[in-house]
């Protein structure tokens, strides 16, 4: 079975059934790794040789796939760049399907798309024989070099476009291990009668609006709260040549973080006793 990154229960009512998240999904694709084309030890991701802990500089990083433990193929930038779909700036329907035979756990990014210049009516057109058939469309589009594999849908008087995901990156339920007490279970009527009592004593109407992340309104009423008592501490972050001694590898992404007065950097690791200048704290909370 596949790790669980989460458990708990499903409240239904008075009854708990506890369970287990487990993701539907799997990352697919190529991994280049940077490398130090000297001696193809590899290279972190500040330009730092992980084998000698020298800084490498961009001339002498090269691109490889691992094709086994400790052995990697080293692609150039034209041999990668010649693998990457053309870009036509077109989205290409191949086909059409009922729509529910896409799984749910296929469905990845939904877009809204909009008709251009004189596309009002042929935009129409597909919207409404696409609900009237209850089809979406199959397409492929290539997006910043990738290709994706997408749903054309109709919505109320739009057409969204919905990236779905390879087969290859959705794992099978076979995963989950299921005993037969859940694919073959031995269900009472009556159990099942009340359920579905308790289901439409439980059903309402979507209401989108109604649904918030309770725990950053919190925080944020409670910073307001503390900031108008007073509350509010000064902290100085020191950004000097001092500072950057004590770190052995300075963050890019942090320094720009800073520069932009966004979330400041974690402590540096230190090189000797001396302590790191103390790191900003955000103001913004994250339910995340």
């Amino acid at each position: 079975m596949a790790r669980a990154i989460w458990k708990g229960a499903i409240s239904f009512g008075l009854v708990h059934i506890p369970v287990a998240l487990v993701s539907a999904t799997s990352s697919q694709g190529v991994d280049f790794d940077w490398l130090d084309s000297r001696s193809m030890d590899p290279v972190g991701y500040k330009r730092i040789n992980k084998v000698t802990g020298k800084e490498v500089t961009k001339e002498n990083i090269v691109k490889g796939v691992a094709y086994e433990k400790g052995r990697y193929v080293v692609l150039s930038e034209e041999e990668i760049r010649s693998a990457h779909p053309v870009s036509t700036q077109t989205i290409d329907i191949f086909s059409f399907v009922d729509a529910e035979q896409i799984p749910l756990q296929n469905i990845d990014t939904p877009y809204y798309l909009a008709p251009d210049k004189r596309g009002g009516k042929v935009y129409a057109l597909l919207r409404e024989t696409l609900s009237k058939t209850n089809k979406v469309a199959l397409a492929r589009v290539v997006l910043h070099t990738r290709q994706y594999l997408a749903a054309l849908m109709p919505l109320e008087s739009a057409l969204v476009l919905v990236k779905l995901r390879w087969p290859q990156e959705v794992r099978s339920l076979d995963e989950l291990a299921l005993g037969s007490e859940v694919t073959k279970p031995q269900l009472a009527k009556g159990e099942l009668d009340m359920a579905k009592r308790l289901v439409e004593d439980m059903t309402s109407e979507w209401s989108p609006e109604d649904y918030k992340d309770e725990f950053e309104d919190k925080i944020m009423a409670l910073v307001e709260k503390k900031a108008h008592e007073g509350k509010i501490e000064d902290v100085e972050t020191t950004t000097g040549e001092e500072e950057r001694k004590t770190a052995d590898v300075i963050d890019l992404t942090e320094l720009l973080k800073r520069s932009l007065g966004g979330k400041a950097p974690a402590k540096p690791k230190a090189k000797s006793s001396s302590k790191a200048a103390p790191a900003k704290k955000t103001r913004k909370a994250s339910g995340e």
